[in-house]
């Protein structure tokens, strides 16, 4: 009979026990949906909700003013037909190969000198890093007055220290679009954080070990630091690749396109398309294209990964 009680007292005790479990574990999950309810809805509303509506737009005609017309592949056809497109495509294109190139070597070689052990080493990477969080329009405002062909400090400069006449920067189209190159390596105290980050993780008996079989500085960087730190220059490829694509705030703020629509951006052809023409079927359909572009760039990049990122494992013989 005590058994019996004894066993019934412990089975209601079991079950109340799972009672609770059940409802702490509900209770964790409302929580942790919640707390991930404005991140959802903001992802929703902002980014999933705009990319449909524009997939359903760039089939369509729309003024904003009169409701959608829809025309199938009309758009396609406005597309290929668009030279300015083609040339902004180009134009952007040029700009990404050139950019993201200089923007990886400038930022590794400033990490590497400031990956030692030099006097005032927090003050200069302050000083490098301190560019990349100025805002996109400052950046452009302040580049526009050093660009200028009279007053600028460019050309102040190379008159007063090489006696050099300089160009129009902003003004000259054999000029232009390599002044916003120039310009784009304002930022690279950005990258340069993720190279020393990248550069402090590699295990230092590599270079012990090469250096006792005799290797110098020049081996032991092509041979230790590069093939290790390969994974952060692969991901700094990868997001040069996207945001030199969508270049946009340069080109509107400093020249508008020109001059002879030699910074024409295709970003900046996209905006003209939507707030100054109100084609917006044809904008949405131009921003597919560019994330279509952007999607192939990535892929071969990541494709190409194969036969150049290394990782630690790999080299240890993991």
């Amino acid at each position: 009979m005590a058994s019996a009680a004894l066993s019934a007292a412990s089975g209601d005790q079991a079950r109340t026990g799972k009672r609770r479990r059940g409802r702490l574990a509900r209770r964790e999950n409302l929580e942790g949906w919640l707390f991930a309810a404005p991140w959802i809805i903001g992802f929703l509303v902002f980014t999933l909700g705009p990319m449909v509506t524009s997939a359903v737009l760039a089939f369509a005609e729309w003024d904003i003013v009169n409701p959608p017309k829809w025309i199938g592949l009309g758009n396609v056809g406005r597309f290929v037909a668009d030279e300015s497109a083609l040339h902004a495509l180009r134009v952007t294109t040029q700009y990404a190969v050139v950019s993201v190139p200089l923007q990886i070597v400038l930022g590794l070689a400033i990490a590497m000198l400031l990956n030692g052990q030099i006097r005032g080493l927090r003050f200069y990477r302050t000083v490098y890093y301190l560019p990349a969080v100025l805002s996109g329009v400052a950046v452009a405002l302040l580049w526009r007055w050093i660009f200028s062909k009279e007053f600028g400090l460019l050309n102040l400069g190379l008159y007063y220290l090489l006696g050099i006449q300089g160009p129009g920067w902003l003004t000259d189209p054999a000029w232009a679009l390599w002044a916003l190159i120039l310009m784009s390596l304002w930022g690279v105290g950005g990258s340069m954080v993720i190279y020393l980050a990248g550069l402090q993780g590699i295990p230092t008996d590599f270079y012990e070990a090469a250096e006792v079989d005799g290797a110098g500085p020049v081996r032991r960087f092509f041979s230790i630091t590069l093939p290790l730190l390969s994974p952060v220059l692969f991901f700094q490829l990868i997001m040069g690749i996207i945001r030199a694509l969508q270049v946009f705030v340069q080109a509107f703020i400093m020249t508008d396109g020109g001059p002879a629509d030699a910074t024409l951006f295709f970003v900046l052809h996209l905006y003209r398309n939507a707030f100054l023409y109100f084609r917006m079927g044809y904008a949405s359909l131009l921003a597919w294209v560019l994330f279509v572009y952007v999607l192939l760039l990535t892929l071969l990049v990541f494709r190409s990964s194969q036969a150049w990122v290394y990782y630690e494992s790999e080299a240890r013989g993991g």
